[in-house]
Order: structure tokens, then C-alpha cells, then sequence
């Protein structure tokens, strides 16, 4: 009996350690350029991409560079998001629109690794054509821009020199300076409160997780002792 007692403890074990390594394997994020798109005083993740985006006249865009897991867990653009401010020394002129863009290189955390320190941020008024996407915007500003071949955008300003989009294990301990861009307000962008991911400890799911395992556990055993007696 002890022997059927010790199988039920490994099984037990293996399972907690499933759900564990589970929750491990999901502690990735990505390096990569967000989008993003002012509402208001607040900043949205962009639900289309920067290649048939097309922005209006008046319109403030960002792009934020930073370690995340997901569009609900990125990084917001950081500094000055006032159209009138950006584009106070850019004119109207006919025949254009002027989008105004926040262009965020991000801190050293999120920096590729052997990749030179990030430029600073800065604002750019891009005076162009009224059918212009977000993307020939961006180019009218920040040249060198970079794409893979799936045209993910890998590069503003020739910044970072290399890497597109490349996996980095536990992105919020990467992404150093993430907590300091939240609104005011405390939410995220694009999120209700309640949709944040967790800055930390286990995750509602890992829990319902192991006290289902537990009772199982704790079942087996009694089954097995009962079957002894």
C-alpha cells in the first residue's frame, strides 16, 4: 500500500510541475516596435498596422520600442503627445495633412543586447499627401526605416541595427521602466483594469489550477488508504 501511496504522491508532483513549467513557458515576450494611436488624452494600441493605417489631418500617432508579452501587456509611448505643441512650427499647407508622431527608442533594458544605447525621444510633424499611411508618414520623418520580409517594421531611424521582432525570456523584468508609463489614471492602454496581466505571483488560472490538483490528490489518497482498511 505505502507503494500506491508513493505513486499518487509522483502523479500529484508531475502535475503540479506541469502547471508550473505551464505557467513558465508563457514568461516570454517580444522586442518590438508597437504602434500606437492618441484617443483623447490616452494612448491606444493600434488595431490596424502602420501599412494601411491611414491618419487624418490632426491625427497623433506613437511608436514605442520595448520587451512585451502582448498588445495588452506593451509599453505606451512616453512624452508630449499634443498635436498643436508638435506641429506649432509646421504650417498647413493645401494638398497636405499633417499627423503628428511620437517616436519612443524605448531604455537601455529593452535595448538588444550588444546594441548601442537608445536615441532619445522625440517628436516629429510629417507633412504629407492626404491618402498617406502611417507608415509613409513615418518615412517622411524618420528615415532609415527597416522591415522584415512579413513587412513587420524592425527599425525607426535606423534604430536598433539589428533583430526584428526576436523573443526575450521574462519581459517585464526586460521591460525596466514599464510600470512608470501607465496613466494617470492607472490604467493600461487599451485595457480595462481588470484585463491588465498581473505584475506578479501566480495568476487566477495557476490557482484554480493547483487546488483542483490538490483535491485530486487528496481524493487518490483517501481512496487508496480506504481500500487498505
Amino acid at each position: 500500500m505505502k507503494l500506491r501511496e508513493s505513486a499518487v504522491a509522483v502523479t500529484t508532483a508531475t502535475l503540479l510541475l506541469s502547471v508550473f513549467g505551464a505557467g513558465a513557458a508563457h514568461a516570454h515576450g517580444y522586442r518590438y516596435w508597437s504602434f500606437w494611436e492618441r484617443d483623447g488624452g490616452s494612448w491606444v494600441y493600434a488595431t490596424q498596422g502602420p501599412a494601411t493605417a491611414r491618419p487624418a489631418d490632426g491625427d497623433v500617432q506613437g511608436f514605442r520600442f520595448a520587451v512585451s508579452e502582448d498588445s495588452r501587456d506593451a509599453t505606451r509611448p512616453r512624452g508630449a503627445a499634443s498635436f498643436d505643441a508638435i506641429c506649432a512650427d509646421t504650417p498647413a499647407e493645401p494638398g497636405t495633412k499633417r499627423v503628428a508622431l511620437v517616436l519612443d527608442f524605448g531604455t537601455p533594458a529593452d535595448a538588444p543586447r550588444g546594441s548601442s544605447r537608445p536615441p532619445e525621444s522625440r517628436t516629429e510633424c510629417a507633412q504629407v499627401p492626404p491618402e498617406a499611411t502611417s507608415a509613409e508618414s513615418l518615412a517622411a520623418v524618420a528615415k532609415p526605416l527597416r522591415y522584415d520580409s512579413n513587412a513587420l517594421l524592425c527599425a525607426i531611424s535606423g534604430y536598433p541595427e539589428k533583430g526584428c521582432g526576436d523573443q526575450v525570456a521574462e519581459a517585464h523584468a526586460a521591460g525596466g521602466e514599464a510600470n512608470d508609463d501607465r496613466e494617470a489614471d492607472g490604467e493600461q492602454a487599451g485595457a480595462k483594469p481588470s484585463d491588465r496581466p498581473s505584475d506578479g505571483g501566480p495568476s487566477a488560472g495557476l490557482l484554480t489550477g493547483l487546488v483542483v490538483i490538490t483535491a485530486l490528490g487528496a481524493a487518490a489518497l483517501w481512496q487508496s488508504r480506504r481500500r487498505r482498511g
